[in-house]
Parts: C-alpha cells; sequence; structure tokens
C-alpha cells in the first residue's frame, strides 16, 4: 500500500475529486480527516468506510477562522499530518463588469486564501513527523487563460505560484509541494462554469466549445485526478515537487 499509516487531510472532500482522493487514500492505507462543509455530504462519506479510516470534519473554508482552525482540529484528530490535499473552490464570477465584491471577494478566499492558510497551518504538524507533502488544486485556466470565468482563473493562477514558492520555501523540511491543474470535470461543479445564466442549452454549447479545444475530446473524471493527486503525495513522487501538473486530457499542450 502506498500510504500504509500516513496521515492524511482532504478538503472539500464530500463530493467529487474530493470523494474520489479521500477512497483512494484510504485504500492505500492512509487514515483521512475529510474536511467539508456540508454535514450531510459527509455522513454520507464516512458511510463507504470501517470505522476511524475517515474523520469528519464540518467546517467553512471561505473564512479565515474555517481553514485555520479545521486543519488543526484534523492533525489534532489524527495525531499528526503527513499529507495535505488542498482541494477547495468555485467557478466565481463570470465577469469583471459590474463586478459583485462580495460574490469576489468569496471565491477569492476559498480558492487562494484557503489553501494558503492551510498550508501555513499543517507545516508544522508536517515538520514534527519529518516532512509531508501538500497538493493544491488549481486548474488549465490556471495556465492558461479562461474566457468564461476570469476570476477563478486569475485565483487559479495564484495557486500555482503559491506552490511554486512553496516548494522552495520547504523544500529544506522535507515538505514537497506540488499543484494538480484539470480541465473540465464531470463532477456536480461543472455546471458552475458552463451554465451560470442557468440556461440548459447554453451550458451544453459551453461544454462543446471547451471540448471541441481538448485532443482527447472529452471531461475529466473525479477518479483520473484523484489518481494524479495519490501519485503526487506518495514516495513514487518522492523528488518532485513545485509542479503544475495538467490532467486535461492535452488542452494545455497546444
Amino acid at each position: 500500500m502506498r500510504l500504509k499509516n500516513k496521515l492524511a487531510i482532504v478538503t472539500a472532500a464530500a463530493s467529487g475529486m474530493g470523494r474520489a482522493g479521500v477512497h483512494n487514500f484510504v485504500r492505500e492505507g492512509a487514515r483521512v480527516a475529510a474536511i467539508d462543509i456540508s454535514a450531510e455530504a459527509l455522513d454520507a462519506l464516512v458511510a463507504d468506510f470501517d470505522a476511524g479510516s475517515v474523520v469528519p470534519i464540518i467546517a467553512d473554508l471561505s473564512t479565515a477562522d474555517g481553514s485555520k482552525n479545521s486543519i488543526d482540529q484534523a492533525a489534532s484528530e489524527l495525531g499528526g499530518a503527513d499529507i495535505l490535499w488542498a482541494h477547495a473552490g468555485m467557478p466565481g464570477p463570470a465577469s469583471v463588469e459590474n463586478l459583485d465584491m462580495a460574490a469576489y471577494q468569496k471565491a477569492i478566499d476559498l480558492n487562494v486564501t484557503s489553501a494558503a492558510l492551510g498550508a501555513g497551518q499543517v507545516t508544522e504538524h508536517m515538520r514534527s513527523r519529518g516532512g509531508g507533502a501538500i497538493v493544491f488544486t488549481s486548474s488549465v485556466s490556471g495556465l492558461v487563460g479562461s474566457m468564461m470565468s476570469p476570476i477563478y482563473s486569475a485565483a487559479k493562477w495564484a495557486v500555482v505560484g503559491l506552490t511554486k514558492s512553496l516548494s522552495l520555501a520547504l523544500a529544506g523540511d522535507n515538505i514537497r509541494v506540488n499543484v494538480v491543474c484539470p480541465g473540465l470535470a464531470d463532477t456536480p461543479m461543472k455546471i458552475g462554469f458552463t451554465g451560470r445564466s442557468g440556461d440548459p442549452a447554453e451550458a451544453a454549447a459551453n461544454e462543446a466549445k471547451l471540448m471541441a479545444a481538448v485532443p482527447m475530446g472529452r471531461l475529466v473524471k473525479a477518479n483520473e485526478v484523484a489518481d494524479a493527486v495519490l501519485w503526487l503525495v506518495s514516495d513514487e513522487a518522492s523528488f518532485v515537487t513545485g509542479v503544475a501538473l495538467p490532467v486535461d486530457g492535452g488542452f494545455t499542450a497546444r
């Protein structure tokens, strides 16, 4: 098992990619603290596992206290931390015209600030165990511009920059820092990117437009992203740090 006896924390853990990541980590021998805002979804997640394999923690990661306290609570309940997958995020406003500042700030807080605060809280826990691995979730929109989601794109570029900076700062502590950059995914969040207006025809047209630019011609699956993260946090990637890994069917290869 690739993560035998490891202690892992996953944020936005109760659905989509995060849920697939929890399943991967537990299957590979880790004990996992799953952080999410939805108590109902966490209950459903925990029900998939033997007692004690997954510790549920309810938190609003769009707030500073939620980000900080949930990481400390997770490390306390696990008895430490070896792995953090900071996965929380949201699409944010579709335009900078007549920008809704509350929606803008929430998108920045969830996509960027929660990642920075989570990493800041977990590093001391990792140092005490001799090192660790942090993975953030960015997006292909953090590698190339997104015409549909400018705020999301700006936030996810920031996450890539955060990754590269922290990988240098924490290398001496044996803490590796990487970021996964998925393409448009077949998860519940998809409609937040393609169908903000609520018009199904517009959502379908936007998805078709995006798929036309993907050489492999399909959406990425949640488990495909979770599998990439599993590799990044495992000892198989022991000399990999500072990497922004696209999981995008060739979208960014053009």
